[in-house]
């Protein structure tokens, strides 16, 4: 079990990351809707440990007296697992439901002794993000940085994919989006690789559509440094991720979908 932690956390984060809402003009989802998922570690002497559980779910809310979507991410590490490792984080986020745009952004990561909040106020007008962020009981650190049309925070990145016209995609072809991840943002590289059968746990074959993106870790644009993480998208109206993969060192982290609720279209790209 020696460092499955911080497998837990990559694939709780990873699922986070790509689970959010559409910052273009298609829209998917629908109030309602609730993905659940469970995160894995795999190694080739080392049986499928899932240690963790996410869950998205999208609701109405009000924000400065104007209903907007919101957009909730939990991720848990499973109750066997928190005698070593106790991780609670929670993401929310706020969206216009005219624009599709994120107005606001909280964390509240809980793991183990360690800490972490923030909140984002995105000032779309003047195309600023102002950041606000706190370790444990350290001073809070606050930063303005610039945004692009490409710009979105850690929870909005799949709905991007969601939503995508893949009429408009080549296979092979690179896209990029920046993404406001605490106090900076980094440049994430995407690429439509296919279509593909793939087996769920306990749900079966789906046709979907796989993605491969890569995480620059630095503002620079060379993604030579980066992880590269595959996602698959369900090859339907709802285009819900049903899996995503991480190579690490040793073994790789994967989340997949367990159940869902509130879909807005038939899942017709289940295979029976």
């Amino acid at each position: 079990m020696l460092g499955v932690n911080r497998y837990i956390k990559g694939a709780i984060f990873a699922i986070l990351l790509v689970a959010g809402v559409a910052t273009t003009s298609a829209q998917v989802f629908q109030e309602g809707e609730v993905l659940y998922y469970r995160a894995a570690y795999r190694a080739k002497l080392v049986p499928n440990i899932e240690a963790g559980e996410v869950t998205v779910s999208t609701r109405l809310d009000t924000l400065n007296g104007k209903e907007m979507y919101r957009v909730t991410g939990n991720g848990r590490t499973l109750p066997f697992f928190r005698w070593f490792f106790d991780m609670n984080d929670t993401y929310d986020i706020w969206v216009d439901r005219q624009t599709l745009r994120t107005q606001r952004f909280e964390s509240d990561l809980k793991e183990d002794k360690y800490t972490f909040r923030s909140h984002y106020r995105y000032d779309w007008d003047s195309m600023k993000v102002h950041t606000w962020s706190q370790r444990r009981q350290n001073t809070p650190r606050t930063k303005t940085m610039t945004l692009t049309n490409e710009s979105m925070d850690a929870v909005s990145l799949y709905f991007n994919l969601r939503s995508v016209d893949l009429d408009s995609f080549r296979e092979g072809e690179h896209r990029q989006l920046d993404m406001v991840l605490e106090d900076t943002i980094r440049h994430l590289r995407y690429r439509y690789i296919g279509r593909e059968n793939l087996k769920v746990p306990r749900l079966g074959r789906f046709d979907t559509m796989k993605f491969a993106c890569t995480l620059g870790s630095s503002e620079e644009f060379s993604f030579t440094d980066g992880t590269e993480f595959f996602i698959w998208i369900t090859n339907d109206e709802n285009k819900i991720p049903v899996m995503l993969a991480s190579p690490v060192r040793v073994g790789e982290i994967r989340a997949y979908i367990r159940r869902y609720e509130g879909l807005k279209y038939p899942l017709s790209s289940k295979i029976k």
